[in-house]
This record gives C-alpha cells, sequence and structure tokens, in this order.
C-alpha cells in the first residue's frame, strides 16, 4: 500500500506507536516524534520522519540506549561538558538546551558541550526553547565526514549545521537554521528516495567531478562548503563548528568518523544582561521591519526573514497534510512491523 499524504497528527500517532513498539517511554517517543513532524511540517523532510526507521534500528541493535539521564561530567556556574549516555538524540538535546537555559537565567549566559549523542535533528528545534525565555539561543553539531574542504575531494567535515535564534516583540522571531555546505546530507537522502536530481553545486563524485545524481554522494563522492567560488567561507564556518562541536566536547573532530556519534555544542544568551527585554524586542521589531520594507530587487516580490518561510510552509501542511515518497512509506511500514505495531491503522 502507498500512502503519500498524512496529517501530522497522524503521523504522530504512527511515530509514537512505532517508537514505543521499539521499546521507548512515552515520554521519550513523544519528544523524538515531536521534533521529526515539525521537520516535516516546516519543509525540512531531510530531518523528518524517514529517520525513523534508522533511530528505530539502532534501538533494536542496543546503539541507542533508552530511559538514560545525560551525565554532568565538568561544570562550572555559566558551562557544563555532558555526557549524553547514547540516548536518543532528540531527547538528550532538549535536557542539555535546557541545562544552558538554566545556567543562563543565574549567571547570563549558559553553554553546553555534550558528546556520546545520537542524531539530534533540526538546530531550530533547540535555539528556539532559548527565544521562549527571552534569551538568544545557539546551537551547532557534527556527525560523520561527508563533506570536502574548499579545494579538496575527501570527506573531512559534516555538513556542520548551526542555529541561531532572536527574540523579537510583535514580529515573528530571527531564526537560522542552515548547513554550513550546499546540501544537507538529508537533503541528499531525500532527493535519493524521490527518484530526484540534485542541483549542480551541492556533490561531487568519487573523482572530484561535479554531479546531480545522487547516488554518486553514496559511492563515494562527497558534498560540497557552501559558496561555489567563495566557498572558503562555508568551509571556514565547518571548521569553527568542528572545533566547537568535536574538540571542545571530546567526542573529537569529524574526520574521525561517525562511530563516535554527534557532538553538540549549545548556548544561551540572556538578553536582559545587556538591556532591557523590551527595549530588545522594540528594536528587533524595528529591525525586522527595515529589511522587510526595503527596496527589493529585480525579480523579487518581498525579503524574507530568516525563519518566515518555514513558519508559512507549517500552515500549509497543517491544513494540506505532509507528502511521503513511496519509498519513505514502505520503509516505515517494514519497521512498524519489526516492532509489531500496523502502521496502516494510523494512516
Amino acid at each position: 500500500m502507498c500512502m503519500p499524504v498524512l496529517s501530522h497528527e497522524q503521523l504522530r500517532r504512527l511515530g509514537v506507536a512505532v517508537f514505543k513498539g521499539a521499546g521507548a517511554s512515552e515520554a521519550e517517543a513523544e519528544r523524538v516524534v515531536e521534533l521529526l513532524v515539525e521537520s516535516n511540517l516546516v519543509g525540512h523532510d531531510s530531518h523528518g520522519v524517514i529517520h525513523i526507521p534508522n533511530y528505530v534500528e539502532l534501538i533494536l541493535s542496543g546503539k541507542v540506549r533508552l530511559g538514560v539521564e545525560p551525565e554532568i561530567v565538568r561544570e562550572s556556574a555559566t558551562t557544563a561538558l555532558v555526557d549524553g549516555g547514547w540516548g536518543l538524540g532528540h531527547v538528550v538535546a532538549t535536557k542539555t538546551m535546557n541545562l544552558a537555559i538554566e545556567k543562563a537565567r543565574s549567571a547570563d549566559v549558559g553553554v553546553v558541550s555534550t558528546f556520546n549523542c545520537h542524531h539530534i535533528g533540526r538546530m531550530a528545534d533547540y535555539v528556539l526553547m532559548a527565544v521562549e525565555q527571552d534569551m538568544i539561543g545557539h546551537c551547532c553539531v557534527i556527525r560523520s565526514p561527508s563533506v570536502a574542504p574548499f579545494g579538496g575531494m575527501e570527506r573531512i567535515f559534516n555538513p556542520s549545521p548551526i542555529g541561531w535564534a532572536i527574540p523579537s516583540g510583535e514580529e515573528k522571531p530571527f531564526v537560522l537554521d542552515i548547513s554550513t555546505s550546499v546540501c544537507a546530507g538529508g537533503k541528499i537522502a531525500v532527493a535519493r528516495a524521490r527518484g530526484m536530481k540534485l542541483p549542480p553545486g551541492c556533490i561531487i563524485d568519487k573523482e572530484g567531478k561535479p554531479s546531480v545524481d545522487p547516488e554518486d554522494f553514496y559511492r563515494g563522492g562527497a558534498g560540497l562548503p557552501m559558496g561555489d567560488r567563495v566557498g572558503y567561507k562555508g568551509y571556514g564556518l565547518m571548521m569553527v563548528v568542528d572545533v566547537l562541536a568535536g574538540l571542545l566536547s571530546g567526542r573529537g573532530p569529524c574526520y574521525l568518523g561517525g562511530e563516535n556519534g554527534q557532538g553538540v555544542f549549545q548556548m544561551a544568551i540572556k538578553v536582559d544582561a545587556f538591556k532591557p527585554i523590551e527595549e530588545f524586542k522594540t528594536e528587533m521589531d524595528k529591525l525586522i521591519r527595515v529589511i522587510k520594507g526595503s527596496k527589493k530587487a529585480p525579480g523579487f516580490s518581498e525579503i524574507l526573514i530568516p525563519g518566515e518561510l518555514e513558519r508559512r510552509t507549517k500552515r500549509e501542511k497543517q491544513l494540506k497534510g505532509i507528502y511521503l515518497s513511496p519509498r519513505t512509506w514502505d520503509e516505515l511500514v517494514q519497521t512498524g512491523r519489526k516492532v509489531n505495531v500496523n502502521i496502516h491503522q494510523y494512516a
């Protein structure tokens, strides 16, 4: 059976049932699925339910541990180094971001670096947690090497995503969530699942030649840093992320491989430490309105603020549903069978 379009409520019920079938607690299942479905809703299928089969396989193989509590191994008033205990990444990263927020609440800034952590999904989910507390949030991670440095062809870096969120007043918050590569690895996976080609400039094949075939990435090719002719800019940011999320956490640099899991770097900054929050929000609103009201270049009808497109996409998908490729749906069906869950009943 092919079921390409589901509501977000259907996907949530389906996902929770599968994770609980694999042994996850209600709370663990709900948090992971909440963030996976949110990714689909905002238009980033690369970080959505496409990951459920892999996560469940990791649980069943014992590589993901359920019910673990992250352990603080080194701490100061403003910082913490955390052992994630190989728990579900979304659950671990939620707890560590809350720890950063807690420290910022008492000491104006909180910085937490985490190792022994599985895939945590989108950066936006965690930086927005800080915005809800009238703070500025930052998050970046590394994992498996899949991107070549500028001028190279060997996999050294991760797509090295970075996220920032900044509170505003009447306007919606600024939310930047980008990979420092041209194309996130999950988007390559989505293109592959849908039988689509990639835009030019995303990847090279194993010979270092440009390619638009996602299969070439899986045959030994590599992603490219963002920037094209100025790709050294994306490459430079990747190296910064490698240091913050890899070296500082003790996880180690990306080139050591994916078996070390993700290294995670999270930060919360209390705005009130610098100026009254309402004054800051008023200034942010003005900045956003000046940008959006500025002159448009030919061919553009409006100027979007980071995070605005995702909010629009979410409203649309809440009404129209979420498309899943036949391949993704089939993989979800097979995963459900492994944990004795018939997901057709949720569709």
